[in-house]
Formats: structure tokens, sequence, C-alpha cells
């Protein structure tokens, strides 16, 4: 079964994205559980935690099928210490909220390398960043989302993401999202049955089928190869709508979060209607 969603607003409290995501008719959702652009957050009160296990229940969300996504700020692979310590601090404190809220996921861009040290230093630096963070918390998988390949930001090629997993100790804690948009951009075509096969063939080998724990489904703005991350909305990008087609009809994503990041939130009630015929059409 596919569970299609978008990542929803959590204005007025963490415990509001539930019923955001039901209103929509989704079945999967991602949110943050603190503002994203900004270091240090209220901590959650036990109200907060409460209503939102309750709305998830009501709902009916699992908390294998929401995908709370961490702080923009957030740099794992920095190359100066004081960054370093901050993210790395940031993000104990993000997987700690999580493990509050009985969530299992936390969705991350890895890293930068600021072209201060190399690009295997960084993705070193990443591997170590996401251990120490499993060594203090319980039950939430650390979820490297790909990227796009903007300026010096890793996770760019499936080789990365596989060393990122590589030096990660405990193996059962760590998973990939895949995003459409960023997947495309950075040089994977996906735009064609073959070619979306030829990819995910490849994805299996370098990585590992295994370790794909959520995705994100955007159409995107700027070309294949482009390295530019631009999200667009469904059918209106350099995509198109051909690769959504693949997805839900392949069961290599049944049971995953499919969450959307499209720019247009008025079109998602919409959108996820679309995906959700597109299933046997």
């Amino acid at each position: 079964m596919k569970y299609v969603g978008a990542h929803v607003s959590t204005a007025g409290g963490v415990e509001n994205a539930p019923l955001n995501a039901q209103k929509i008719g989704a079945k999967a959702f991602a949110l943050f559980t603190k503002n994203q652009r900004q270091w240090k957050a209220k901590p959650l009160t036990d109200k907060n935690i409460d209503l939102f296990k309750q709305n998830c229940a009501t709902a009916g969300f699992a908390p294998e099928h929401i995908l709370p996504h961490d702080s923009y700020l957030i740099n794992l692979g920095h190359p100066e210490e004081a960054g370093l310590e901050k993210s790395r601090a940031a993000f104990l404190d993000e997987m700690q909220r999580c493990e509050q809220l009985g969530l299992q996921y936390l969705n991350f861009h890895p890293g930068s390398h600021l072209k201060k040290i190399a690009p295997d230093a960084c993705l070193a630096r990443i591997a170590e960043s996401i251990n120490l963070a499993l060594d203090q918390t319980n039950g939430v998988t650390a979820v490297i989302e790909n990227t796009a390949g903007q300026g010096t930001n890793m996770g760019f090629r499936f080789e990365h993401l596989g060393a990122m997993i590589d030096g990660v100790n405990d193996k059962s804690r760590v998973g990939v999202c895949l995003d459409t948009c960023h997947t495309y951009a950075s040089g994977y075509d996906i735009k064609t049955a073959a070619g979306f096969d030829r990819i995910m063939a490849e994805f299996d080998q370098v990585v590992g089928i295994e370790y794909l724990r959520a995705m994100h489904l955007n159409d995107s703005k700027k070309d294949h190869g482009s390295r530019v991350d631009r999200h667009n909305s469904l059918g209106k990008g350099t995509l198109g709508l051909e690769p959504f087609k693949f997805i839900m009809n392949d069961p290599r994503f049944d049971n995953i979060p499919l969450i959307m990041e499209t720019p247009d939130d008025s079109l998602w009630a919409k959108e996820i209607k679309m995906l959700y015929g597109f299933v046997n059409a």
C-alpha cells in the first residue's frame, strides 16, 4: 500500500500537524518539530507530546508513515570544530524530540564541506556525527536525504550515501530518503520507465534498496544534471508526471512515507488525489 502526504505546517504546535495532514487527504506526513531556521527551540511540553500522539492515533497516522525533517542550519560534516559541535548538538536535540514524540525517523540533509576539507573527510565526519546521535538516543532512525549537489553539499551521488552508511555502526538505524527532484537534478535520469529502473538498480547495487526508508515526491524547476535544488508542483516541471506513475505502481515503494514538498500547498489535496489515481491506471 502507498502512503502519500505532504510536509505540513505545525503552526500553533506540533500537535496540529496530523490534523493538517488529515485535511488534505494524506496517509503520511512530514513536519518540523521546531523552527527549522533557528538553532534553539523551546522544549516540547507534555501537552504537546500527548496531543500529538492523540491526534496521530485519531487521524490514523502510524509512526512509520511520519517523516520529521531537521533544521536547515545543521551541517553534520562541518569542516570547523565550532560549527561541527553546534550542528551535532542541534541534531541530537532533533533526534531527542522525535524520541519524545514516539517517532521512528529523522530525515536530514547530510552536510557540506564548504571547500575547507576533502569530500571524503566530510563524509566521514557526517557518519561520525550520526554515530554520536544514535549512541545517545533509542528507536529513531537517521534518514539521509540525497541532495541535488548544489554548492558544496554532499550526498548527491549514491556513492556518497553508501560511504556514509558504511561509516555508521548501527546499520539498523540508518536509512535513505530519495528526493525525485534532487535525484534528477544531480544527474540521475529517472524521467523514463527504462531510466527509472536503471537508476533504481544502481541505487540497489551501490547503497542497497533495504536502506530506502522514504521518498520525497517533487517535480523539478531545473533541468537534468543542473545540480540546482528547486522544487516544482507535480507535472509542472522538467520531470513531468511519468516518474510519479512509476513510483505509485512499484511495490518497492510500498509502506514507506511518500512526501510532497511541492511549493503550492493549495494544490496538495489535488496532487495527493492525482497520485492515488495513478495506481493501476
